[in-house]
Parts: C-alpha cells; sequence; structure tokens
C-alpha cells in the first residue's frame, strides 16, 4: 500500500474529467447524428477552420491519421463533407463541409454552448476563467 492517492496525480484528474465531460457531450452528436468522437471533432474543425487538408486536421486536434480518414470517409458517407482533388498533388484531398455539414455544425455548436456553460454553471466566473486558463496552459493553446 502507499500513501500517494490517484487524486493528487493532475493527469489522473484530467483524464477523468476528460472522459466523464467527452462521454456527457456524446450524447449530443451521437443520438442525434450517429456520430463517433473523432467524427465530431473533424466536424467542428473544419466548421471553424474551414477547408483543409487531412493532415492538417490532424495536426490541430492531435488525432492519428488513420482515425481522422476512417472519420473523413464516414462522414462522406453521411453526405456530411466532399473531398476535393488538389491539381498540384493527387495524394492530397481538400476536406469541405457541405450544406448538410455546415447545418450540424452549426447545431452543434449551440449544443456545445449549452452543454459547457451547464458543465461549469456550479462554478464562479472567477473559477470558470481559472479553469479555462489553467487548461489552456496545459493543452499548449
Amino acid at each position: 500500500m502507499t500513501d500517494y492517492d490517484l487524486k493528487d496525480f493532475t493527469p489522473y484528474l484530467l483524464n477523468m474529467a476528460a472522459e466523464t465531460s467527452s462521454l456527457g457531450f456524446q450524447r449530443s452528436y451521437k443520438e442525434k447524428y450517429g456520430m463517433l468522437r473523432t467524427e465530431w471533432r473533424v466536424i467542428f474543425h473544419l466548421g471553424q477552420y474551414g477547408p483543409m487538408h487531412a493532415k492538417e486536421v490532424c495536426a490541430r486536434a492531435r488525432i492519428h491519421k488513420t482515425k481522422v480518414s476512417r472519420a473523413v470517409a464516414a462522414l462522406e458517407r453521411k453526405r456530411l463533407l466532399t473531398r476535393e482533388e488538389v491539381s498540384a498533388d493527387r495524394r492530397h484531398e481538400k476536406l469541405s463541409l457541405t450544406r448538410a455539414g455546415r447545418a450540424v455544425f452549426d447545431d452543434l455548436v449551440q449544443e456545445a454552448r449549452r452543454f459547457d456553460a451547464a458543465l461549469v454553471a456550479g462554478f464562479t466566473q472567477e473559477e470558470q476563467a481559472i479553469l479555462k486558463n489553467c487548461l489552456i496552459k496545459i493543452a499548449g493553446l
């Protein structure tokens, strides 16, 4: 036995908080749109930053290329994004949201705002600001 409690280990706490909040938000995109976590993250990046290559999505979202590739294929099947071959380099494709994809993005942004507000409702404004600033520092954003 040890006197070290996992609740004293910041990475453990961050992981538990991330998993708990992520599973809570999952209801918003999984039940309504049948999406997996990586799919909504791809939608969010394309919605926020506009058309980009899958490699850019990987870098911005910090997701492995295999997962992004699967998510892109699923979103294309759902007609939420399109791929456009880049004439200068046929190995790369520019990903863009379709009109339906943009509507899903807009809906999920509103849902994310509601979810986030509910998640931090028990914190004061000052605590919310401190929490966000600390998480941004830890994430290196």
